[in-house]
């Protein structure tokens, strides 16, 4: 936009409406027309404006012609059709969009060279130091995790430090900017904050040193009462309602508000957090937290739900703060549950009691942790029938509300991976050596500073065997679904033969991303030779995401002759049959657990408060009228209709390898 200065009978006209400047040869403007809806303003340093010809609808259908009135403006450009009104103090060193509204703010200013929280330091997992992570505009969960967890890799850590770093350089200004279609009104204090196109801030109290990356797909709102130093907030992301932030990263469509209160913490795509207050924390994808009472402390979450009054320590007055716990992938903590750290809990597990012990749970997942009388008692495996796991299975898919195009986060939904299914094999391992060194007949077994119970062992080892079917047999068959009916054994061996080398060996959980090792260290490798850039990390690891489902395969290829006895170097269609018959029973069975499970909600016992002045007869049709009825439960009947379609999957398989 080209801009010109003010003739002198322009000067004249802003003088009559109240304007005011010190050199007037520092004013200019692209639009002459547009000086009439200029008002009470005072001019300092180089301010440039445009046109204002546009109106601003406000909510409620008030309309605003655009322009400036009743401000004080220090080295301001104020784009087009924009308005800029009522400013208590003054707005210093900003460059304003296009289409923006600013009403009643106390102050906006760039104060010097500033990197809008690029750069900053976020001591998580440890609030002594020593896991660090520099915060960046575009930081994902991925690259976090490198940075928080690998410091058995000094070289790497360097590496990308040192990119962050080149990159903060890089967006460093002595000037803010305010983007287009902004909406910023009632603010008391905005100081060295880069704002994106579509932002919506109102009300709040204080935000310094950070950048609010909105943009129109994927607006961020900030609201009433927040105060924020040291921040990056990414798009589509609310924080509202008195919440506060320090030396923090939100990421993209989490929801914070009613108070909420974090410090040195990360928090990845979809979390949400109400009411309690976090310190320390590394929160994954889906880290959520609804109740006053919670306290996450020093912790590394994700797919995780915090129950009310869920708290851990890292203290245990010897050293200081120094202890990090770890919560897996998908793991719940039930109401007042408590944690001392250091512990690792195996993911998708359920922590009921207060444990006091420090143990690792982590090749035993899908269990419970229950206390009973100071004493963590394990069942191992039992969340696998859980109702619970697979509705919160099926609901993360849909919860995702990322409506940005360009997502930071790689974020993988499945419940049964390589990397569960591994620990898995590991398990049955680790309870078999604990039959064997302890006696088949023994009440409780001692693993990790857990008790676990003859019952639960062996029902563990049962609820491991059926989930690694039910996870091989999804394999193969997906794998054969398109093999013509009839196939030879030739035929089926070299169509289940794997496309690529990669997967074998260990994988891991990236914070939501499900992964290689070797993948990852192959990465990391790279970086350590200068190789790869920050938008290059960012490239191999939605790479690894995207070819998630070949590298999965290769993994899964050498386990069947370890588990069915049956190597696909040499299997046959009779084979192949056998694996699928296993399949269909571990599946069907598991879909009956829990459509038990899921009866439970609707016994009597669950229908307790409900008829409050009946009797029976009204409790039961009180409950169906809040509750609905079992058998047409919209879960219990998807629960039916999997079975329904399993089977004949299943089947379908069976008929086109006969011959």
């Amino acid at each position: 936009m080209e801009y010109r200065p003010l003739s002198a009978s322009e000067i004249q006209c802003l003088i009559d409406r109240g304007c005011k400047s010190d050199d007037w040869s520092t004013v200019e403007t692209s639009d002459p027309e547009s000086l009439q809806y200029i008002r009470n303003v005072r001019f300092s340093g180089h301010v440039r404006f445009g046109r204002f010809n546009g109106v601003i609808t406000l909510a409620g259908g008030l309309k605003k012609h655009s322009g400036i009135r009743n401000a004080t403006l220090h080295n301001v450009t104020v784009g087009d059709d924009s308005l800029v009104e009522n400013i208590t103090d003054y707005i210093a060193n900003y460059e304003i969009g296009q289409n923006t509204y600013i009403e009643n703010v106390d102050i906006i200013l760039a104060d010097g060279k500033c990197r809008f929280g690029n750069g900053v330091e976020v001591s998580v997992l440890n609030e002594t130091g020593g896991r660090e992570v520099k915060i960046y505009d575009r930081l994902s969960a991925q690259t976090a995790y490198v940075l928080a967890m690998y410091r058995h890799r000094p070289d790497v850590i360097a590496k990308i430090n040192a990119l962050i770093d080149d990159y903060a350089e890089r967006v460093s200004s002595t000037m803010g900017y305010i983007g287009n279609h902004v909406s910023i009104r009632n603010t008391r204090y905005i100081r060295d904050v880069r704002i994106g196109d579509g932002a919506d801030i109102f009300g709040v109290s204080r935000l310094k040193n950070g950048s609010v990356n909105s943009n129109l797909s994927a607006k961020v709102t900030i609201g009433h009462g927040v105060i924020a130093d040291d921040f990056i907030i990414c798009s589509g992301s609310s924080v509202t309602d008195n919440t506060t932030l320090e030396r923090c990263f939100v990421g993209q469509c989490c929801r914070m508000g009613h108070g909420y209160s974090a410090s040195d913490s990360l928090f990845f795509s979809n979390c949400q957090e109400e009411n309690g207050e976090a310190c320390a924390i590394f929160a994954g994808p889906f880290t959520v937290t609804h109740h006053k009472s919670s306290l996450l402390i020093a912790g590394m979450f994700s797919f995780m739900n915090a129950g009310s009054g869920s708290n851990q320590s890292n203290h245990m007055y010897k050293l200081g703060p120094i202890h990090q716990g770890v919560l897996e992938r998908g793991s719940k903590t039930a109401s007042d549950s408590y944690v001392l750290w250091p512990s690792r809990v195996g993911a998708f597990s359920l922590v009921m009691g207060r444990h006091v012990t420090h143990s690792d749970t982590s090749n035993l997942p899908f269990s419970y942790l229950i206390e009973q009388q100071n004493t963590t008692y394990l069942v191992p495996g039992v969340n696998i029938r859980s109702v619970g796991t697979v509705r919160d299975a099926q609901k993360w898919p849909k919860r995702d509300a990322r409506k940005d195009p360009d997502r930071l986060d790689c974020i993988n939904y499945n419940l049964l991976s390589p990397y569960t299914i591994q620990k898995m094999f590991k398990g049955i391992k680790l309870l078999q050596n604990l039959q064997y060194s302890s006696g088949e007949l023994s009440d409780i077994y001692s693993y990790h500073s857990t008790k676990i119970r003859n019952s639960s062992l062996k029902n563990g080892l049962r609820y491991y065997r059926t989930a690694i079917t039910k996870f091989l047999g999804n394999s193969i068959i997906t794998r054969l679904k398109n093999m013509p009916k009839g196939a030879s054994d030739e035929e089926i061996r070299t169509i289940l033969k794997p496309s690529t080398p990669v997967g074998t060996g260990m994988w891991v959980d990236i914070s939501g991303l499900i992964a290689p090792k070797s993948s990852v260290d192959e990465l990391l490798d790279r970086v350590t030779a200068g190789k790869v850039d920050l938008q290059g990390i960012s490239d191999a690891f939605h790479q690894m995401h995207e070819h998630y489902y070949d590298y999965e395969w290769t993994w899964a290829y050498d386990k069947y002759g370890d588990f069915f006895g049956y190597p696909l170097e040499t299997i046959t269609a009779e084979q192949v049959k056998d694996i699928v018959e296993q399949w269909k029973t571990a599946v069907i069975g598991l879909d009956r657990d829990l459509y038990e499970d899921a009866r439970k909600e609707f016994d009597l016992a669950a229908m307790t408060g409900f008829g409050a002045d009946g009797n029976r007869e009204d409790k039961e049709h009180d409950f169906s009228e809040v509750r609905g009825d079992f058998e047409s439960n919209s879960f219990v009947t998807a629960v039916l209709d999997h079975i329904k379609v399993k089977e004949a999957l299943g089947n379908e398989l069976i008929a086109r390898l006969a011959r």
